[in-house]
């Protein structure tokens, strides 16, 4: 296994369009990392790069430490799993397993070896003798992996594996994969635009958009801190409210104003600088239901969402009916649309951007 690592890395096609734009991260050895971002972000061309079936316009990429720019595929030692499987159909799964040990022409009793460890770590025992069309479809993902593994390779690269599968069966492959990397203890670089995969998985969460890298982070540190309001707007479900904000010191006081609403925060240090021109933001669930006047808000339902657990109820606050935020609530709430509530932020978890988009604290 390595590490890999991207130095400035840059890809801009002969038709003019950048599709990676300076590229510094760093996966360590034996760490799951998984790349998200919104179609057209660049994250499969990351991957085609790391496999060397593209060449960056600029920078340097590593892999176990040693530049790789001018290796070909086959000297990478990178295994790549798709979304479509891309098994053969006339051959059985042992057949499909050993067939990149034959291509490096592998001695018999070694492939021998490598197809029973790789049909005993993925369950494939059973399956040995059947044809992918004899497969369920999170068999033949199992097979794929299986075929990418028994290479022993050092990167293991997986480019949106779980679409293809229903929910259900996206949910148990998804705990498989994240079951193999912990035993095997192999470095895994996983794509994805599905926000569960990715937290669920993810050692490291790496955000791209247009070609840039705009956050990598722990799973809770992602959520809980975006670097700025993309990120903030892109993880999660529902995303985090973002409203125009301004923070006023009177006294004693600090007051955030969201619109055309008042609130006075619980401390005497500003969280963040004095003045207009600032985007606050809050998640969901840290918006309350709150029968005090004071610290609250009276809002007007426009719509709930009951998904069993929770519901996720979206309003407006009554001074500024433009302003359209969500909660997420506990159970089954009785609001209707029109009625009123007073709901309240918990202050710790507020955030604030600046102008630029960037997080201010």
């Amino acid at each position: 296994m390595a590490g890999v690592s991207f130095e400035g890395v840059e890809k801009t096609y002969a038709n003019g369009v950048t599709a990676i734009v300076h590229l510094d991260v760093e996966i360590d050895d034996g760490e799951l990392a998984v790349v998200i971002g919104p179609s057209g972000s660049g994250k499969s061309t990351l991957l085609r790069l790391l496999a060397g079936l593209e060449e960056p316009t600029g920078g340097l990429i590593r892999i176990g430490g040693m530049a790789v720019n001018r290796k070909s595929p086959q000297e990478r030692n990178i295994a790549m799993v798709f979304q479509d499987y891309a098994l053969y159909p006339t051959m059985t799964v042992r057949e499909n397993l050993e067939f990149p040990l034959k291509m490096r022409a592998i001695r018999s009793a070694e492939r021998t070896r490598r197809v029973r460890w790789v049909a005993d770590l993925l369950d494939l025992g059973p399956l040995l003798d059947r044809l992918p069309r004899q497969l369920s479809g999170g068999q033949r993902q199992r097979v794929a992996m299986g075929r990418a593994l028994v290479r022993e390779p050092s990167v293991f690269l997986l480019d949106e594996p779980l679409s293809n599968l229903d929910p259900q069966l996206r949910a148990q492959v998804r705990t498989e994969i994240g079951d193999l990397q912990r035993r095997t203890g192999c470095t895994m670089i996983y794509v994805t635009h599905d926000q569960i995969e990715a937290m669920t998985l993810g050692q490291r969460i790496a955000v791209l958009h247009q070609g840039r890298l705009r956050q990598i982070a722990q799973p809770r540190a992602l959520y809980d801190r975006p670097a700025d309001t993309f990120v903030a707007r892109f993880i999660g479900s529902p995303p985090m409210n973002l409203f125009p904000a301004r923070l006023e010191s009177v006294g004693e006081q600090i007051l955030l104003h969201l619109g055309e609403v008042s609130l006075p925060l619980p401390t005497a240090v500003p969280p963040a600088p004095l003045g207009p021109h600032l985007t606050g933001g809050i998640r969901p669930e840290s918006i309350r239901p709150c029968p005090e006047p004071h610290g609250s808000f009276p809002a007007t339902v426009l719509d709930t969402e009951f998904i069993g657990h929770e519901t996720l109820v979206h309003f407006s606050p009554q001074e500024d009916p433009e302003l359209r935020m969500v909660a997420r609530l506990p159970g089954a709430q009785p609001l209707q649309r029109g009625s009123t509530l007073r709901l309240s932020f918990l202050f710790q978890d507020l955030r604030f951007f600046g102008p630029d988009g960037r997080a201010l604290t």
